[in-house]
Protein backbone atom coordinates (compact mmCIF):
# COMPACT_ATOMS: atom_id res chain seq x y z
CA UNK A 1 0.00 0.00 0.00
CA UNK A 2 1.41 3.81 -0.27
CA UNK A 3 2.46 5.54 2.45
CA UNK A 4 0.86 9.06 3.90
CA UNK A 5 4.48 10.57 2.62
CA UNK A 6 3.88 9.16 -1.08
CA UNK A 7 0.19 10.04 -0.91
CA UNK A 8 0.87 13.68 -0.23
CA UNK A 9 4.29 14.15 -2.20
CA UNK A 10 2.60 12.67 -5.71
CA UNK A 11 -0.59 14.87 -4.65
CA UNK A 12 1.53 17.55 -4.82
CA UNK A 13 3.29 16.72 -7.87
CA UNK A 14 0.38 15.81 -9.55
CA UNK A 15 -1.79 19.37 -8.12
CA UNK A 16 1.18 20.93 -9.64
CA UNK A 17 1.39 19.49 -13.38
CA UNK A 18 -2.75 19.00 -13.48
CA UNK A 19 -4.15 22.91 -12.48
CA UNK A 20 -1.67 24.39 -15.01
CA UNK A 21 -4.09 24.54 -18.30
CA UNK A 22 -3.41 21.70 -20.86
CA UNK A 23 -5.08 19.92 -23.86
CA UNK A 24 -8.19 18.59 -21.10
CA UNK A 25 -8.75 22.04 -19.96
CA UNK A 26 -8.87 23.16 -23.57
CA UNK A 27 -10.97 20.45 -24.37
CA UNK A 28 -13.78 21.02 -21.76
CA UNK A 29 -13.83 24.72 -22.02
CA UNK A 30 -14.08 24.19 -26.26
CA UNK A 31 -17.29 21.97 -24.89
CA UNK A 32 -18.59 24.29 -22.11
CA UNK A 33 -18.72 27.42 -24.81
CA UNK A 34 -20.35 25.59 -27.55
CA UNK A 35 -22.88 23.17 -25.57
CA UNK A 36 -22.88 25.22 -21.87
CA UNK A 37 -22.71 23.53 -18.41
CA UNK A 38 -24.84 20.13 -18.11
CA UNK A 39 -22.54 18.81 -21.83
CA UNK A 40 -19.15 20.09 -20.14
CA UNK A 41 -19.42 18.61 -16.92
CA UNK A 42 -20.90 15.02 -18.75
CA UNK A 43 -17.06 15.41 -21.01
CA UNK A 44 -15.26 15.96 -17.64
CA UNK A 45 -16.82 12.84 -16.49
CA UNK A 46 -16.05 11.20 -19.70
CA UNK A 47 -12.56 12.22 -19.84
CA UNK A 48 -11.86 11.17 -16.49
CA UNK A 49 -13.09 7.69 -17.18
CA UNK A 50 -10.96 8.03 -20.28
CA UNK A 51 -8.11 8.61 -17.46
CA UNK A 52 -9.03 6.19 -15.46
CA UNK A 53 -8.77 3.71 -18.35
CA UNK A 54 -4.87 4.68 -18.74
CA UNK A 55 -3.94 4.25 -15.43
CA UNK A 56 -5.11 0.97 -15.77
CA UNK A 57 -3.75 0.08 -18.83
CA UNK A 58 -0.10 1.79 -17.62
CA UNK A 59 -0.24 -0.16 -14.96
CA UNK A 60 -0.55 -2.97 -16.72
CA UNK A 61 2.30 -2.15 -18.76
CA UNK A 62 0.64 -0.65 -22.18
CA UNK A 63 2.11 2.60 -20.43
CA UNK A 64 5.71 1.68 -21.72
CA UNK A 65 4.24 0.17 -25.28
CA UNK A 66 3.30 3.73 -26.17
CA UNK A 67 6.39 5.64 -24.74
CA UNK A 68 8.81 3.45 -27.17
CA UNK A 69 6.38 2.38 -30.00
CA UNK A 70 6.83 5.68 -32.36
CA UNK A 71 3.96 3.78 -34.37
CA UNK A 72 1.53 3.32 -31.32
CA UNK A 73 2.09 6.56 -30.50
CA UNK A 74 1.61 8.31 -34.12
CA UNK A 75 -1.64 6.22 -34.33
CA UNK A 76 -2.94 7.15 -31.47
CA UNK A 77 -2.37 10.68 -31.52
CA UNK A 78 -4.07 11.32 -34.85
CA UNK A 79 -6.87 8.71 -34.04
CA UNK A 80 -7.72 11.30 -30.85
CA UNK A 81 -6.95 14.75 -33.10
CA UNK A 82 -9.02 13.44 -35.87
CA UNK A 83 -11.97 13.31 -33.48
CA UNK A 84 -10.75 16.49 -32.01
CA UNK A 85 -11.42 18.02 -34.87
CA UNK A 86 -14.96 16.30 -35.56
CA UNK A 87 -16.01 17.73 -32.21
CA UNK A 88 -15.05 21.35 -33.30
CA UNK A 89 -16.63 20.57 -36.69
CA UNK A 90 -19.68 19.57 -35.35
CA UNK A 91 -19.90 22.71 -32.62
CA UNK A 92 -19.38 24.88 -35.49
CA UNK A 93 -21.77 23.69 -37.70
CA UNK A 94 -24.84 23.06 -35.13
CA UNK A 95 -23.84 26.32 -33.18
CA UNK A 96 -27.29 27.60 -33.66
CA UNK A 97 -29.18 24.57 -32.76
CA UNK A 98 -27.93 24.89 -28.98
CA UNK A 99 -29.62 28.69 -28.77
CA UNK A 100 -32.61 27.70 -27.48
CA UNK A 101 -35.55 29.35 -25.91
CA UNK A 102 -35.50 26.79 -22.81
CA UNK A 103 -32.50 28.89 -21.34
CA UNK A 104 -28.41 29.28 -22.31
CA UNK A 105 -27.57 26.47 -20.89
CA UNK A 106 -29.71 24.17 -22.38
CA UNK A 107 -27.83 22.03 -24.85
CA UNK A 108 -30.76 20.71 -27.07
CA UNK A 109 -31.90 17.19 -27.79
CA UNK A 110 -28.94 16.68 -29.97
CA UNK A 111 -26.63 16.54 -27.31
CA UNK A 112 -26.77 13.94 -24.55
CA UNK A 113 -24.55 13.43 -21.28
CA UNK A 114 -24.60 10.00 -22.24
CA UNK A 115 -23.69 11.34 -25.58
CA UNK A 116 -21.28 14.02 -23.76
CA UNK A 117 -19.85 10.92 -21.40
CA UNK A 118 -18.81 8.86 -24.57
CA UNK A 119 -17.01 11.74 -26.54
CA UNK A 120 -15.19 12.59 -23.80
CA UNK A 121 -13.68 9.25 -23.14
CA UNK A 122 -12.69 9.01 -26.77
CA UNK A 123 -10.77 12.14 -26.03
CA UNK A 124 -9.44 10.99 -22.58
CA UNK A 125 -8.58 7.69 -23.81
CA UNK A 126 -6.92 8.12 -26.84
CA UNK A 127 -4.50 10.75 -25.64
CA UNK A 128 -0.63 9.54 -26.38
CA UNK A 129 0.61 11.72 -23.77
CA UNK A 130 -1.71 10.72 -20.93
CA UNK A 131 0.10 7.44 -21.41
CA UNK A 132 3.15 8.62 -21.50
CA UNK A 133 2.92 11.20 -18.19
CA UNK A 134 1.37 8.56 -16.40
CA UNK A 135 4.18 6.09 -17.38
CA UNK A 136 7.03 8.50 -16.74
CA UNK A 137 5.83 9.90 -13.57
CA UNK A 138 4.06 6.96 -11.79
CA UNK A 139 7.03 4.76 -11.73
CA UNK A 140 9.15 7.71 -9.71
CA UNK A 141 6.51 7.88 -6.60
CA UNK A 142 6.46 3.71 -6.89
CA UNK A 143 8.07 2.24 -3.26
CA UNK A 144 9.40 -0.98 -4.50
CA UNK A 145 9.74 -1.86 -1.06
CA UNK A 146 6.44 -2.61 -0.29
CA UNK A 147 5.96 -4.55 -3.39
CA UNK A 148 2.03 -4.50 -5.10
CA UNK A 149 4.06 -2.57 -7.29
CA UNK A 150 0.69 -2.34 -10.04
CA UNK A 151 -1.65 -1.20 -6.77
CA UNK A 152 0.45 1.46 -5.81
CA UNK A 153 0.31 2.65 -9.23
CA UNK A 154 -3.39 2.33 -9.94
CA UNK A 155 -4.14 4.14 -6.19
CA UNK A 156 -1.63 7.03 -7.43
CA UNK A 157 -3.10 7.22 -10.45
CA UNK A 158 -6.28 7.42 -8.83
CA UNK A 159 -5.30 10.61 -7.02
CA UNK A 160 -4.14 12.04 -10.14
CA UNK A 161 -7.62 11.54 -11.72
CA UNK A 162 -9.29 12.80 -8.93
CA UNK A 163 -7.31 16.16 -9.03
CA UNK A 164 -7.80 16.14 -13.07
CA UNK A 165 -12.00 15.83 -12.36
CA UNK A 166 -12.14 18.72 -9.42
CA UNK A 167 -9.76 20.92 -11.59
CA UNK A 168 -11.97 20.13 -15.16
CA UNK A 169 -14.76 20.67 -13.51
CA UNK A 170 -13.65 24.51 -11.87
CA UNK A 171 -13.01 25.13 -15.54
CA UNK A 172 -16.18 23.63 -17.07
CA UNK A 173 -18.23 25.88 -14.07
CA UNK A 174 -16.27 28.91 -15.09
CA UNK A 175 -16.87 28.70 -18.87
CA UNK A 176 -20.25 27.88 -19.04
CA UNK A 177 -21.18 31.02 -16.62
CA UNK A 178 -19.36 33.23 -19.82
CA UNK A 179 -21.79 31.14 -22.26
CA UNK A 180 -24.74 32.03 -19.63
CA UNK A 181 -24.03 35.72 -20.46
CA UNK A 182 -22.77 35.58 -24.30
CA UNK A 183 -25.87 33.66 -24.78
CA UNK A 184 -28.43 36.46 -23.89
CA UNK A 185 -27.65 38.23 -27.36
CA UNK A 186 -28.20 35.51 -29.88
CA UNK A 187 -25.21 37.05 -32.21
CA UNK A 188 -23.06 36.64 -28.88
CA UNK A 189 -24.15 33.24 -27.93
CA UNK A 190 -23.91 31.77 -31.69
CA UNK A 191 -20.33 33.49 -31.65
CA UNK A 192 -19.61 32.10 -28.47
CA UNK A 193 -20.64 29.00 -30.10
CA UNK A 194 -18.10 28.82 -33.15
CA UNK A 195 -15.22 29.75 -30.46
CA UNK A 196 -16.23 26.45 -28.56
CA UNK A 197 -15.78 24.97 -31.95
CA UNK A 198 -12.43 26.51 -33.35
CA UNK A 199 -10.56 25.85 -29.92
CA UNK A 200 -11.73 22.28 -29.98
CA UNK A 201 -10.18 22.50 -33.99
CA UNK A 202 -7.06 24.19 -32.97
CA UNK A 203 -6.77 21.62 -29.94
CA UNK A 204 -6.54 18.39 -32.48
CA UNK A 205 -4.87 20.25 -35.40
CA UNK A 206 -2.16 21.41 -32.39
CA UNK A 207 -2.10 18.01 -30.82
CA UNK A 208 -1.50 16.17 -34.81
CA UNK A 209 1.60 18.40 -35.44
CA UNK A 210 3.01 18.06 -31.87
CA UNK A 211 6.42 16.25 -32.20
CA UNK A 212 6.68 12.19 -31.91
CA UNK A 213 7.26 12.13 -28.11
CA UNK A 214 11.01 10.86 -28.54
Amino acid sequence: MISIDQFLTFGLAAFIIIVIPGPSVVFVVGRALAYGRGVALASVIGNTLGLVTIVVLVAAGLGVIVQESIVVFTILKLAGAAYLIYLGVEAVRRRKEFLTAGGPDDAGPRMTWPRAIRQGFVVGASNPKGYMMMAAVLPQFIDRGEGHLQLQMLLLGLVATTIGLLSDSIWALIASQLRTWFNRSAKRGEAMGTVGGVSMIGLGVALAVTGDGH
